[in-house]
């Protein structure tokens, strides 16, 4: 923020501004399209799964109810059960620890406990989280590093959104997290780690809906360095 005073003021805000309306404004899209794409996979691996291990039919019984109240936003039902039977997330995760539906259910944790603003807590689940695929594994460390530069661990933030472009190397979430991460390089003031970031975007994932305006972030990054 200090940069400001040597820079021109309407840039500079302009740019700020932007970094912090675009964290407000994905938000609910990446945790929407995150669950989204939970719930086929889970879906898939799941009743692969269901009849070979009754434990694990158990827990994904006990998580079904939890994805719906997620779905309708109702956050802490969906983490702390209700009072007709459904447990939550966080007893999914005690009592059926080692089970694919229970390392679902961390990921679904961290979520709520993020849309709640408790990031620690939120931090605790998402990196429990054990996923290795292109779009669930990168999208919960997209809201990992997002939790990180809510508790103003910029660093890591950036380090993480970083990570998680890489690991999806795609054109739906790799762009989304690149221009997160340059966003935040421009706060630290590590304008030329920001180009990079933003520059990926134009040249590797040319196709996405981030690359369209791209070239303003590149511009904005560039002005604020001189």
């Amino acid at each position: 923020m200090a940069e400001q005073k040597h820079h021109d003021p309407l840039n500079v805000e302009d740019a700020l501004t932007q970094s912090e309306a675009f964290l407000i404004k994905y938000k609910k899209a990446i945790i929407a399209g995150v669950l989204a794409v939970i719930i086929i996979v889970a879906g898939t691996i799941m009743y692969k799964n269901l009849y070979a291990d009754p434990r694990e039919e158990k827990a994904q019984a006990a998580l079904f109810k939890g994805q719906q109240l997620f779905e309708q936003d109702a956050f802490e039902q969906a983490l702390n059960g209700d009072s007709i039977g459904y447990i939550g997330f966080i007893k999914v995760i005690d009592q059926f620890s080692g089970t694919k539906a229970a390392n679902l259910a961390s990921a679904y944790a961290g979520l709520c406990y993020q849309s709640l603003g408790n990031y620690d807590e939120a931090l605790k689940h998402l990196t429990n989280f054990d996923g290795n695929d292109q779009m669930v594994a990168p999208s919960i460390l997209g809201a990992t590093g997002n939790c990180y530069a809510q508790l103003g661990q910029l660093d890591k933030a950036s380090a993480t959104l970083l990570k998680a472009a890489e690991k999806a190397d795609n054109n739906t979430l790799s762009p989304i997290f690149l221009l997160q991460a340059g966003e935040i390089l421009v706060k630290q003031g590590k304008h030329d780690d920001a180009v990079k970031a933003y520059t990926t975007i134009k040249d590797k994932y040319f196709q996405s809906y981030q690359a369209m305006d791209i070239d303003k972030y590149i511009e904005q990054a560039k002005l604020l360095k001189k």
